[in-house]
């Protein structure tokens, strides 16, 4: 499948997800077949044709920013108009080059190896789109458009605004990784899924969708 990337326009249905290393099922009953648009969730296997597609290394680029301090590390993430207001679990790559997906299907994760929100740079947050009995945190994260309100609450109490920019969906073998993880100048934040058509086979998604945001002022 090719990669596509759009901006967001009023009613599109956007799909958005990191490289995590599983995906959830489809909920009992759906059907879907390959091509139907969904809800973003977790991507799931290694692509064999781009080792820096989905399931493969987080960031490539890992190691070159500062860990976070307690005041600044984020511990939630609230967004409005999707009705997700989530708990921050600590992603982070395990032993097989994968990032790891959220334990709990109604939490969302923050990569903890990556970029604090906040910070100059892309911060990752991931999370489901569906679990095996119903939808996940991210179920509605195709819903999003230009201008949507994402807020990060830090563990100092701060909160911080950032504004939804556009979306890119993409195959897992043609995952965009320069696009997500390339330095940026300013604080952005990419919230990741999955999409696309629900491989009954192989047990994930075809796709992944990114959320691109970036911070207000």
């Amino acid at each position: 499948m090719t990669r596509k990337h759009r901006t967001l326009g009023a009613g599109c249905f956007v799909l958005s997800l990191a490289l995590l290393a599983g995906c959830a099922g489809p909920a009992p009953g759906a059907q879907r077949s390959p091509g139907d648009a969904v809800g973003p969730g977790v991507v799931g296997e290694v692509s064999e044709h781009n080792p820096l597609s989905a399931g493969a290394m987080q960031d490539p680029r890992v190691g070159r920013w500062s860990p976070a301090s307690s005041s600044s590390a984020p511990t939630r993430i609230r967004i409005p108009s999707i009705g997700v207001d989530s708990a921050l679990e600590r992603l982070a790559v395990g032993g097989d080059g994968r990032l790891a997906t959220p334990a709990d299907y109604g939490l969302a994760g923050w990569y903890a190896g990556g970029v604090v929100p906040g910070a100059i740079g892309p911060a990752i947050i991931a999370g489901h789109v569906d679990s095996p009995t119903a939808p996940a945190v991210f179920a509605r994260l195709g819903e999003l458009t230009p201008g949507s309100e994402v807020l990060v609450i830090r563990e100092d109490g701060s909160e911080l605004a950032f504004r939804v920019t556009g979306a890119a969906q993409s195959s897992k073998s043609d995952f965009p990784t320069a696009a997500v993880y390339s330095n940026v100048p300013a604080p952005e934040l990419r919230l990741i899924t999955c999409a696309g058509g629900f491989d009954h086979a192989t047990g994930h998604y075809t796709d992944n969708l990114i959320v691109f945001a970036a911070l207000v002022g």
